[in-house]
């Protein structure tokens, strides 16, 4: 018989009592100081908690709870030849020294020592996430250049939550968040001020671009279609050095590469606005030489404008734009109509309510992506609402005003001596939706009609703030990450710095990480269980005659992944952590529910391992993912379970293979079978295969379910969604090589 039981020792010279923990069973009696004091009168024996009288009574229970637990566990799921007094005291130790030492600490100060003669190079992080690109970045060194890590940015209060958590508090960085969703008219505004005027080097992110689609031709509005716009806003506000753009493969596909090519085209539009008064003076000139067109040239230096001015002068710019046109046509309009038709003829009122919804084209935006919002929010895709939602909102953009517009001029049908004003006015419409690089097009075929296209392409080749190639594929297992997980990088390079074409492979095929090496030593977890230590595996004692076949997929690495005999293990690195001496001082990993719990370091749930829970499955469920496993494969195994009754209608299971890499990690731990056991993966094993450090410490709520899905980025959907840190990692080393 265990008895387990809290009680006050002696009081302190200020009359506090420490709480003990004691254990007593026949053969052993253990104490140890949970090190924490109260007052006598707070505490309730009988009951063992500490009263409501205590001011910090909520999270002192809270811990005794968690810590009577855990040596409940420990006790009843490990052998009796392991319950010695040593073996009991370090499992408690464990958690009360490392929830002691963050207590201890008030602020994480870094190693200062690391930063002598070293160069930082300041970045972003765009669409944050849990932050893989965060991490890979702050793991990076080259020639004593390291990173500086300024802000993150993201819409969920999770990924908040889990950067500040592991950045601020854990870590002692002062870094900024900013929650605001990108297209919001302030974010940039709120950016520069939390960014307080400091250079900007490198911005990684990746924009989601499932809705992406040829600009003018959209069917599906989706609340993603604006956000590689956004960013580039942020690209050509910042002016960084180098930027990484990450997205899905089937990017370089979609429409038949249209899409790609449209990306590239946007990003070799970014204009350098320090030499942009160049392109303007070429303009002027131009009108001055071809007087004739001087109406569209003037049309085309205020469109140029455009580029070069925030979001609010900018609105300014195309009402001023607009305004212009407009008083075109009312000078225009009695020379071609009498007074009546001018009232009362449907193309005439067409092309006024045209150009007043053109001048409200920020209000009619906003307009826009709040239906977008909502109809994402009511699902409507696929039913017969869907077609009525896109056909408004298709009317209320731009291009699709413009051509009504124009359609209304071709009704007209004026006289043969107006037309050319009516088509300069049609041609000013085009002008105002035209992209910069349509616009430098038409540009081109002026500067011809004065020979003076050579000097317009020289100026437009000093203009063109970023070069980049083609983007490529990165396999994420070539950077020492235990996966087979296809990302496509798009890399901008400022035209001052070298071209960076791709990003070469830390780890050579023979030698890529396998699931075993990733996830063999986090092998000591039930059903409906949760471990928050560490606990050693006997190989063969678990695997019997594979065993020695198994040790030896263990493999000493290098900390990209690579072949060193002196290196650690995959699960030795992501225990030891990744980061760099620069954070020894960092404090231990703990996990919080909920910013207020962040803000309290007593609420903190300090402890040496996190996130490492299983599903509550019932026995059909076992005998199910035992069977999968044992075939190998979910397709296979369809007559066994139909056999059995134990179908499923799940579209897939993917059963991982100990000596290969895993599938793409997604956001459902059910789609994942263990190789050793009949259950899905834990938020910590399946970070493990994204090579997350294991002191990397996923906040909030586990996982979610229903409608929530659509605003809750649960620790499932936060790790399912990262860039992994590695491949990130060997991208900002590849920038470290060749930043200037």
């Amino acid at each position: 018989m265990i008895n387990i039981k809290f009680y006050l020792d002696k009081a302190d010279k200020n009359r506090l009592f420490p709480i003990h923990l004691v254990i007593r069973s026949k053969e052993t009696q253990i104490k140890v100081s949970v090190c924490e004091k109260i007052k006598k009168k707070d505490w309730d024996n009988k009951n063992q908690r500490v009263l409501d009288s205590c001011y910090n009574q909520k999270y002192i229970n809270k811990y005794l709870g968690f810590l009577k637990e855990e040596v409940v566990k420990y006790l009843e799921t490990t052998p009796h030849s392991q319950h010695t007094d040593v073996k009991v005291k370090e499992q408690i130790l464990s958690l009360v020294n490392s929830r002691k030492e963050n207590s201890a600490v008030n602020i994480v100060s870094e190693n200062e020592v690391y930063y002598e003669g070293r160069e930082k190079v300041r970045f972003i992080d765009l669409f944050a996430g849990a932050g893989g690109f965060s991490e890979g970045f702050l793991q990076a060194e080259f020639d004593k250049k390291y990173y500086e890590f300024l802000l993150a940015s993201d819409i969920n209060e999770n990924c908040e939550l889990t950067h500040l958590a592991r950045y601020n508090y854990q870590l002692g960085l002062d870094m900024e968040f900013l929650k605001q969703d990108i297209t919001e008219p302030n974010f940039l505004d709120n950016m520069l001020k939390k960014l307080n005027n400091k250079t900007v080097d490198v911005v990684c992110g990746g924009p989601p671009c499932q809705s992406f689609s040829l600009a003018g031709k959209r069917k599906k509005f989706d609340k993603k279609d604006d956000l590689f716009a956004h960013y580039l806003k942020v690209i050509r506000q910042l002016r960084p050095k180098y930027f990484v753009m990450e997205n899905v493969k089937g990017i370089l596909t979609k429409e038949g590469g249209k899409i790609k090519d449209m990306i590239l085209q946007e990003i070799r539009s970014i204009v350098d606005l320090q030499e942009f008064h160049h392109l303007l003076s070429f303009v002027t000139n131009l009108k001055k030489q071809l007087g004739e067109n001087a109406f569209i040239l003037d049309c085309y230096l205020l469109r140029l404008q455009f580029e070069k001015v925030t979001d609010k002068e900018e609105e300014n710019l195309k009402e001023k734009y607009i305004s212009n046109i407009e008083n075109k046509f009312r000078q225009l309009t009695p020379k071609i109509f009498d007074y009546k038709t001018s009232k009362t003829d449907i193309n005439i009122s067409t092309i006024r309510h045209g150009f007043n919804l053109l001048k409200r084209a920020t209000e009619l935006a906003y307009i826009r992506k709040k239906v977008i919002h909502e109809k994402a929010f009511c699902d409507v895709d696929n039913d017969f609402f869907a077609d009525n939602f896109d056909l408004f909102l298709t009317s209320i953009e731009p291009d699709a005003i413009v051509e009504k517009i124009n359609r209304a001029f071709n009704n007209l049908k004026p006289a043969e001596k107006y037309r050319k004003e009516v088509s300069e006015i049609v041609k000013a419409l085009e002008i105002f939706d035209f992209s910069f690089d349509e616009c430098v097009n038409e540009l081109r075929e002026f500067s011809k009609l004065v020979q003076k296209d050579i000097e317009f392409d020289f100026i437009l080749s000093q203009i063109r703030l970023y070069k980049i190639d083609e983007p490529f594929i990165a396999l994420a297992s070539n950077y020492g990450v235990p996966q087979n997980r296809e990302r496509v990088l798009f890399i901008g390079c400022r035209k001052d710095q070298k071209l960076i074409k791709d990003i070469p492979a830390t780890v050579e095929e023979k030698d890529k990480v396998t699931v075993f090496e990733a996830l063999y030593d986090l092998d000591f977890i039930g059903n409906d269980d949760e471990k928050f230590n560490y606990e050693e595996i006997d190989l063969k004692a678990k695997f019997n005659g594979s065993s020695e076949k198994l040790a030896k997929l263990l493999r000493k690495r290098t900390i990209d992944g690579g072949n060193y005999k002196n290196g650690l293990t995959y699960a030795e690195w992501s225990k030891k952590g990744r980061l760099n001496s620069r954070f020894a001082n960092a404090k231990n990993p703990f996990y919080v529910r909920s910013h207020e719990e962040l803000d309290l370091t007593l609420s903190h749930l300090v402890a040496p391992l996190h996130n490492h829970k299983t599903s509550k499955q019932n026995d059909d469920v076992i005998k199910r993912l035992d069977l999968i496993r044992t075939e190998g494969d979910y397709s296979l195994s369809k007559e066994k379970l139909k056999a059995h009754g134990l179908e499923s209608a799940k579209r897939n299971y993917n059963v991982l293979k100990v000596d290969g890499q895993s599938p793409t990690v997604m956001t459902i731990s059910d789609d994942y079978i263990h190789y050793a056991n009949p259950r899905s993966l834990t938020v910590r094993e399946m970070a493990r295969l994204q090579s997350f450090d294991d002191s990397f410490v996923f906040q909030g709520k586990r996982s979610t379910g229903g409608n929530k899905r659509k605003y809750e980025v649960p620790q499932f959907t936060l790790v399912g969604n990262a860039v992994p840190p590695l491949m990130a990692r060997a991208a900002a080393m590849e920038i470290l090589k060749n930043i200037r």
